[in-house]
């Protein structure tokens, strides 16, 4: 059984970090690389402040994790060192924890009991460091390899998306015995993981050691590839049983401000592509912020990214403009209680490395000079209020200043799917969240398509992704062959006790 005393004789410990002079100088993942034995040593201490609770909301899929990841049992096998077993286990929910450790922001964390009083107990559990450090000893000891399925149904499916949705819907669907071919539109595999998520978050060579064993297992890779285009939907008809939908939720939300139109304003995303592509060795990025002044307007973690970014660039300053007010620094059991997400105030790496914050201001407008350069914006405090239909408000309550800015950067969110030839030629519109509907069998009006990840439920986190991916992956095996051992995490339409 678990150690019911281990919180109170270990101390938590997170992960160490790189020097922050240092890490800004590469594009290497900003955590130490530890000698094995001790990061192992290191983390089956951090495993024993694990309970084993009676209720473990860690992994409930309406407050922890969605994919009923088996927190409590690996944590137990790492305390005893069976790390090949406590792979397993954690393989069991999880196609991709080497993702998932890296990326998610842990609502497991946020849902742990000892997150309760974390001055009595120390803070929750670190979950997201112990998960992160069994893949990785799995992959180092080769305790992870391909696993091919033992039959062939005959049956094929195509997956059009290769996110972190759709690759766990073509692995699942692989092992199960169908033949799957995932089609990239880009000419790269992974999706926002690939091109979206900075390398300093996530080394590409992760990614592609996961993609090796997928191909290893016999799931076949389009690039350069866009459905509805490069290939007609009566030939992906043609040629697979079923299809699956992950195309995401890209479409980037704008801001129509006097100025958009000059040189030197763009979408985040554009920046984090390019800076991605440099790192793939694909030519000096366009959109460097080298030597340059930026803002980033907008304060989620797709601004945190241009942050971190900026600074690997060498920016000259650098801004992140939010219109909330600033969260608290601990949670307010009144607005969001245990185990819910708390709305606290989240600093990320790239925020210790420099740059200024600033709450509950707005950009009013851009300022360029004669050759239509970016050169300055314009900021005021607001106020933001909700109408009587939830609709948001942001009113201008201060003075307007002028800030120096030659690169900017809007983060601020997007609308859902892009408008793409694949839908019209599906015969599928977009609901009201700029999303795809389907059924609780995660079917689209489609006959034999089906939908999931971000695609289906808006943008979203990664862990939610994979969860939809398996569950979609269940329901396509069942269409095929009347049935399925395939396991299914999450139903549509399932939300988080707080959307994150």
């Amino acid at each position: 059984m678990a150690d019911p005393t281990g919180f109170l004789k270990v101390a938590k410990i997170e992960a160490a970090k790189r020097p922050v002079d240092e890490r800004i100088g590469d594009w290497r993942e900003v955590y130490e690389r530890q000698d094995p034995q001790e990061r192992a040593g290191e983390v089956s201490q951090q495993a024993r402040r694990c309970m084993d609770c009676g209720i473990p909301f860690c992994h409930s899929g309406t407050a922890g994790c969605p994919l009923g990841n088996l927190i409590p049992e690996w944590n137990d096998l790492v305390r005893r060192g069976r790390w090949d077993a406590a792979s397993d286990r954690l393989h069991a929910t999880n196609n991709f924890p080497e993702f998932t450790g890296r990326l998610c922001p842990a609502p497991c964390e946020a849902a742990c009991v000892l997150s309760i009083a974390d001055e009595k107990t120390g803070g929750a559990v670190t979950i997201k460091r112990i998960e992160q450090a069994i893949v990785d000893h799995g992959w180092m000891y080769g305790i992870i390899e391909p696993q091919p399925a033992a039959i062939s149904t005959g049956k094929s499916v195509a997956v059009v998306g290769s996110g972190p949705a759709g690759l766990a819907a073509a692995q699942q669907l692989t092992r199960a015995g169908h033949d799957v071919t995932v089609y990239e539109r880009d000419d790269r595999l992974g999706g926002l993981m690939r091109y979206g998520i900075p390398e300093y978050k996530l080394e590409k060579s992760t990614l592609n050691q996961r993609l090796a064993q997928m191909r290893a297992e016999g799931t076949r890779f389009v690039t350069d590839c866009e459905v509805g285009v490069d290939l007609s939907i009566e030939a992906l008809h043609a040629q697979h049983d079923a299809v699956v939908l992950a195309v995401g939720a890209l479409r980037a939300r704008d801001n129509d401000v006097e100025g958009r139109e000059l040189m030197g304003v763009h979408l985040a995303m554009d920046h984090l592509v390019a800076a991605n592509r440099e790192c793939e060795g694909d030519g000096a990025s366009p959109l460097s912020a080298k030597d340059k002044h930026v803002v980033i307007i907008g304060g989620g973690d797709t601004g945190a990214d241009c942050l971190g970014t900026a600074h690997r660039q060498g920016a000259k300053s650098v801004t992140q403009l939010d219109y909330n007010a600033e969260p608290p620094g601990q949670r307010d059991e009144s607005r969001s209680p245990w185990p819910t997400w708390p709305m606290v105030l989240r600093t990320s790496p790239a925020h210790a490395e420099g740059g200024a914050r600033r709450y509950e201001v707005a950009v009013q407008r851009f300022r360029g000079d004669d050759q239509g350069n970016l050169v300055a914006m314009e900021i005021a405090e607001v106020k933001v209020e909700r109408d009587a239909q939830g609709r948001r408000r942001i009113t201008p309550v201060g003075d307007t200043i002028e800030i120096p800015c030659e690169l900017a950067l809007l983060a601020i969110g997007f609308e859902g799917v892009e408008h793409m030839p694949l839908l019209g030629a599906l015969g599928l519109t977009l609901n009201g969240r700029g999303a795809l509907a389907c059924g609780s069998d995660w079917q689209t009006d489609a006959a034999g398509v089906f939908v999931c990840g971000d695609a289906h439920r808006g943008a979203s986190l990664i862990v939610w992704a994979i969860a939809e991916g398996r569950s979609a992956a269940h329901a396509v095996d069942t269409y095929l062959m009347g049935d399925s051992d395939l396991p299914a995490p999450v139903k549509p339409g399932a939300l988080p006790l707080a959307v994150v």
